[in-house]
């Protein structure tokens, strides 16, 4: 693989990293010294993808402007590697009026229509959304595609397979993405799925299905170049699970009882543990990690000051924007 395209990914992977920590800072800052949910300037649920980078960042440099991407409840990530603007992502997750959705959708609902993003808090709900596009895209014949991604848990849900039946029947230019955790909030994958990996499942609709193990961003770069190739010239879809990793809870707030392995993921940080492998290969050195924070940081915390100028939604308009 060229140094660039390593030094590419890498780039996202940090660049989601800075973003996901500021995001946890700024969400516990008033949240102290009594946790509570619905408080602060951020209220509500916060789901983060700290320790799943490099799936969208291994997806990152295939993904045109014109293609979709529908993402998971845990989307920031995505979001970055699909060019979301991200003041306005950002404004949106503080519920400011400058926001992707004026402030009424929060982090789980981020839509931006023109770099074709969107994502739901509903389990797999994107799914169907990106067969729906798959099968404009393939009548368009402009060699688009649809990115679907879901956790593990939700492989589980009928929308998965629905989903999976139709793209397959079509011939659609659609490839899902299973993120792997190994957690169901609460619920391990070995309690609730028969398969070892959902990967296993691409059988049944004959389309080609692929694991990616240890959570390697390269390795996913590789699939995610084969998947999407395929794609964009009528090869149809794919299914990809990549076995990756939650560093902290389901959500912020949430103590992780319930596993047992906390004290040996530090050693499994694909960020640290990526930028060591390139040092070691000699494509990185200390300017060049130095240089990349410094932009990441600039980026995320020029998107932050942007979203606290952003005045608060006035409670007046609380039903403007509304279907009724």
């Amino acid at each position: 693989m060229d140094s660039a395209v390593k030094i590419e990914l890498y780039r996202m992977m940090y660049m989601i990293r800075v973003y996901e920590e500021a995001i946890l800072r700024e969400y516990h800052a008033d949240k102290k010294p009594s946790f509570d949910i619905a408080k602060g300037q951020i209220p509500g649920e916060m789901h983060l993808s700290t320790g799943q980078e490099p799936v969208p960042a291994g997806f990152y440099p295939y993904l045109r402007r014109d293609d979709a991407v529908t993402g998971p409840h845990r989307p920031h990530g995505w979001a970055l590697a699909k060019d979301v603007h991200l003041e306005r992502m950002t404004a949106e997750i503080f519920g400011r009026i400058d926001g992707l959705g004026r402030g009424r959708g929060g982090h789980m609902h981020l839509f931006d229509q023109d770099a074709h993003f969107s994502c739901s808090g509903i389990i797999a709900e994107g799914l169907p959304t990106a067969v729906g596009m798959g099968m404009v895209f393939k009548r368009q014949g402009t060699g688009r595609v649809a990115v679907a991604v879901c956790g593990e848990g939700a492989a589980n849900q009928g929308a998965f397979h629905e989903s999976l039946n139709l793209a397959a029947l079509w011939n659609l230019p659609v490839i899902f993405v299973v993120e792997d955790n190994g957690w169901g909030v609460s619920v391990a994958k070995a309690q609730s799925t028969c398969v070892a990996s959902n990967a296993e499942r691409a059988v049944a609709y004959g389309i080609p299905g692929v694991l990616v193990k240890d959570n390697d961003v390269e390795t996913v770069y590789e699939v995610a170049g084969e998947a999407i190739d395929r794609a964009r010239t009528g090869g149809g879809p794919t299914l990809i699970e990549v076995e990756t990793l939650r560093l902290w809870g389901h959500f912020e707030g949430d103590p992780q009882l319930y596993r047992p392995d906390l004290d040996g993921l530090a050693a499994l940080d694909p960020v640290p543990n990526y930028e060591r492998r390139l040092r070691d290969a000699g494509v990185l050195d200390d300017e060049m990690v130095a240089a990349t924070r410094s932009w990441a940081v600039d980026r995320v915390e020029s998107a932050i000051a942007y979203a606290k100028q952003s005045p608060q939604p006035d409670p007046a308009t609380a039903r403007d924007y509304q279907f009724v």
